[in-house]
């Protein structure tokens, strides 16, 4: 494809008389080739901070279709309560919740007891609840297709600086749901 469409560029160049001319047209076949082939013009992710994630988030979230993976390893109680209402509408529409977090054990005692109380919230709510030992990912996957994955943990986060990243891509969602792991334990739509 590209040699075609180098040699149809080159007869286009010897064509023209005008070595001004030859140079606007070898530069724009350059800015055209780099652009396809290095897909410049458009990307597939955007980054969010402490302030703007929020938003971007609950968006995806009201949207959701199918499934929800959210992977936090701190529970606030606060924070959480602000995701219950949306999890039960979302739940009542068929959509899977899926919290990956660390067990309470592995807490203080005083955040031990706000990760219990959320995880009762949560489970109110019907999101399934998967502890990991050690676990400190941050992370969350809608419909199998939108990842959102950096500092910010989802259900604590509060006066601190954090960046998420939101890629959409089936072929990614997919590979960071087997690197996970979580095909393993359980079949997530």
């Amino acid at each position: 494809m590209w040699n075609s469409f180098f040699a149809i560029c080159l007869c286009c160049v010897i064509a023209s008389r005008s070595s001004v001319w030859s140079l606007k047209i070898v530069r724009c076949i350059c800015r055209i080739w780099r652009s396809v082939m290095f897909n410049l013009r458009k990307s597939n992710s955007k980054l969010y901070d402490q302030n703007t994630f929020d938003d971007q988030f609950m968006r995806d979230l009201r949207k959701a279709r199918k499934s929800i993976i959210i992977e936090s390893p701190f529970l606030r109680t606060a924070r959480v309560k602000k995701f219950i209402p949306l999890f039960h509408s979302l739940k009542k529409r068929g959509v899977e919740i899926l919290l990956n977090t660390k067990p309470p054990e592995e807490h203080d005692e005083i955040y031990k007891l706000q990760a219990q109380k959320s995880l009762g919230l949560l489970q109110s709510a019907g999101v399934e609840v998967l502890f990991t030992v050690k676990h400190h990912r941050k992370l969350a996957i809608i419909d199998r297709e939108i990842i959102y994955e950096g500092s910010l943990n989802i259900f604590s986060y509060r006066d601190s600086c954090e960046i998420m990243r939101r890629t959409i891509s089936v072929l990614e969602a997919e590979m960071l749901i087997d690197f996970i792991g979580l095909n393993k334990f359980m079949e997530v739509r």
